[in-house]
């Protein structure tokens, strides 16, 4: 029987959205969760603490270590993933969850948001690999999940936002390169990728842009992660996975009940 019981998550990003979410669905099976993330006191336009959000983790089930985290400081890095790995024996996944988007063009990316994408994004999931792969190597099932496109080298993709680009496409090269160095150790490192474009507060701060009811929830991503996550890592490596296609193969038929408003038009996420 498939089960994440007394695993243990290492999750960035994990305050709110699709971290939380993916929090969420382990836990519910009794997960070890560390809920790696900056927020440690409420913020006035997004939901969610580390410690809000540990306190939901154990509600459901499982266990929960919060840990304030920015990711762009490998000291605090390698000191968050010592702790986690002492207080729960060891860390069996990662998720390189957090990410920071600005969809704005090169003359109007000014240097301090190009740093912040480029150190988050592409940096911050190098960085929390390398610490997390001397405990995942020892794993029973070991698993690295970035929440990033597949490549694509289409000039669509670049001309509207491309520091933004170069910087998921950077997570995305992370998944091919330690998918090809760990294979022999059994490690499996996968992206996954919403189809259609999730509603999470991260589109507040886009503004209007995106409706909300034309979009999906968290879940359909947190349910495709649980199912790779919970796969035998040596059978599954080195893909870029989009969340209807990780449930399709799972036998899912109906996505209407991930739909924020059942009905509506869903808008494709970018990069697809």
């Amino acid at each position: 029987m498939r089960s994440l019981k007394n695993k243990t998550l290492f999750i960035t990003g994990a305050s709110r959205g699709i971290g939380m979410a993916i929090a969420l669905r382990a836990a519910a099976d009794g997960a070890n969760i560390i809920v790696a993330a900056k927020t440690t006191e409420p913020h006035p336009k997004l939901p969610g603490t580390i410690y809000s959000v540990a306190k939901e983790i154990e509600a459901v089930g499982g266990r929960a270590l919060p840990v304030a985290l920015d990711i762009r400081e490998p000291e605090q890095i390698s000191e968050a993933v010592k702790q986690a790995a002492a207080h729960f024996g060891g860390i069996d996944i990662l998720i390189n969850n957090a990410s920071a988007i600005n969809l704005t063009s090169t003359l109007e990316t000014p240097a301090k948001r190009f740093d912040l994408m480029m150190g988050v994004n592409m940096r911050g999931t190098f960085l929390c690999s390398q610490a997390c792969l001397p405990y995942l190597v020892k794993a029973d099932n070991p698993h690295i999940l970035v929440m990033s496109p597949p490549i694509s080298l289409e000039p669509r993709w670049f001309g509207p936002h491309l520091a933004y680009t170069m910087s998921k496409f950077g997570m995305s090269m992370c998944v091919l390169g330690l998918a090809e160095e760990f294979r022999d150790k059994g490690v499996a490192v996968n992206a996954l990728w919403p189809k259609s474009i999730i509603a999470t507060a991260a589109l507040a701060m886009l503004g209007d842009v995106v409706k909300p009811a034309f979009c999906r929830r968290p879940d359909i991503v947190a349910d495709a992660a649980y199912a790779i996550l919970t796969r035998p890592s040596r059978t599954c490596s080195g893909r870029f996975l989009l969340d209807e296609e990780v449930l399709t193969e799972e036998g899912v038929t109906d996505f209407t009940p991930y739909a924020v408003e059942p009905g509506k038009p869903l808008l494709p996420d970018l990069f697809l």
